[in-house]
């Protein structure tokens, strides 16, 4: 796509179609009446109790592990509200888990460490050490604190974990330090480390980061019913095997539908439409009024024409770009999936890939990511209980989970680097980590 001009591409869609841009996209289309048709295809089979808390399909097994108010290694507590998480290979053979806790306030059992980034806040990650074999906890400690509602992120190529705080708030709101900003975790660490907040890449209501490892362009999701979708361009990307340094300053970027300016995209849309996106800039990432007006951020790039969301997740990078999910998309409120794929330097395509009709076939999409084997996992945070559901490369939405343990969110799904465990968290009740593996080989995972 590197070559083709906007406006070639503009002429070559309306002169060919849909099949003219599958051909270029590299993914086919599918529409509502084909994805109805394909209901289940892709799926492991019916889902049966594999114990208390889970269905999984014939064959799959799970383990559950490191529930909020154990006692982790460093003598702490594991935090309450399991979220955002990622799997990192380490040099021993390891797994290295680092998760998000989603806590506003200051708990009880608040881990009172040097260099907390804000001592009235409970937030941050925790980092573990897991068995790949035996699945099994080897270490885990506290890697991040004094955050705030550290709800979804992202991993990155260099091997750290960006966390987004969900909140924005500042000293007149009862806590110490301002808020709303992503933190970086290095995955290699084995010690909690102070943290700094990367504040070029904006202080919103944040969620979800991922970042394409072609350009280290950090994308980022806002968790609003008004919500923009974003892109940090690092002024230091990563070069040589050296990790960029996002520390170091670039630009926020808000993305725009070319040509329809202020474009609405939470209904009215079509499966399969694709879209030639822009991007403008946002001159104030880190605006003095953000504690008091959290959209502030949002404004300045709708001012400019960009596009909304409603309520934008999960994202993670694949299939040459960024799927993203949009948790109120969609005509009936059901949820959303995208593609955003880069074409150039300042524009890309956007791709309605999948919108739900129903509740039972997808309800509030939240966490997602892509397997090695390049089906989409998209955890719910609904309100008639909640899935994990695959979608194929092809639009086919299938069930792959279910939580029967309690009527909490499912978040965090990463997959180990081997590709044959997939790790996930039930949010509450208490708070949880599940490692999940069987035969992969057999559907769309």
């Amino acid at each position: 796509m590197a070559n083709i001009s906007r406006r070639r591409f503009l002429k070559s869609a309306a002169g060919t179609g849909m099949a003219g841009f599958a051909a270029l996209h590299g993914m086919g289309c599918a529409s509502f009446a084909q994805i109805s048709a394909g209901l289940g295809e892709g799926a492991y089979g019916p889902l049966e109790r594999a114990g208390p808390d889970l269905k999984l399909p014939p064959g799959f097994q799970y383990k559950k592990f490191s529930l909020a108010g154990s006692i982790m290694s460093d003598g702490y507590p594991v935090p309450q509200a399991h979220d955002g998480m990622a799997a990192f290979p380490m040099e021993n053979g390891n797994i290295r888990l680092i998760r998000n806790h989603e806590v506003a306030g200051r708990p009880r059992d608040y881990p009172i460490i040097t260099g907390v980034y804000d001592p009235l806040t409970g937030g941050g990650t925790t980092s573990l050490e897991v068995d790949p074999v035996t699945r099994e906890v080897v270490r885990e400690f506290t890697s991040l604190a004094g955050t705030a509602v550290n709800c979804a992120g992202g991993p990155t190529p260099w091997g750290t974990w960006l966390s987004c705080e969900e909140i924005v708030v500042g000293p007149r709101s009862g806590v110490a330090s301002p808020h709303g900003y992503v933190f970086e975790v290095s995955a290699a660490a084995e010690e909690f480390l102070p943290p700094r907040p990367l504040k070029g890449l904006g202080r919103f209501i944040h969620e979800a980061a991922a970042v394409d490892p072609q350009t280290s362009i950090v994308y980022l999701t806002e968790d609003q019913i008004r919500a923009g979708f974003y892109r940090f361009v690092p002024e230091q990307p990563a070069r040589n095997d050296e990790s960029a340094d996002l520390a170091a300053g670039g630009r926020l970027e808000m993305l725009a539908i070319d040509g329809a300016p202020k474009l609405s995209l939470n209904s009215g849309r079509t499966v399969g439409e694709v879209l030639v996106a822009k991007w403008v800039p946002i001159w104030d990432p880190d605006p003095a009024d953000a504690a008091k007006t959290p959209a502030s951020v949002f404004r300045q790039g709708w001012g400019q024409g960009a596009a909304m969301f409603s309520r934008i997740e999960g994202c993670f990078y694949g299939d040459r770009g960024i799927y993203f999910s949009c948790t109120h998309g969609g005509d009936v409120e059901c949820g959303q999936i995208w593609h955003y794929q880069p074409a150039e330097a300042d524009w890309g395509l956007l791709k309605l890939v999948f919108e739900s009709p129903t509740p039972s076939i997808l309800e509030s999409p939240d966490n997602i990511c892509v397997s090695p084997r390049g089906g989409v996992v998209i955890t719910e945070d609904g309100e008639y209980g909640n899935s994990i559901r695959g979608l194929t490369p092809d639009g086919k939405m299938f069930d792959f989970a279910e939580n029967v343990a309690n009527r909490s969110e499912l978040a965090g799904p990463t997959f180990s680097p081997d590709g044959q465990t997939l790790f996930v968290n039930i949010q509450r009740g208490p708070g949880a980590t599940y490692a999940i593996w069987g035969p992969w080989e057999d559907g769309g995972l």
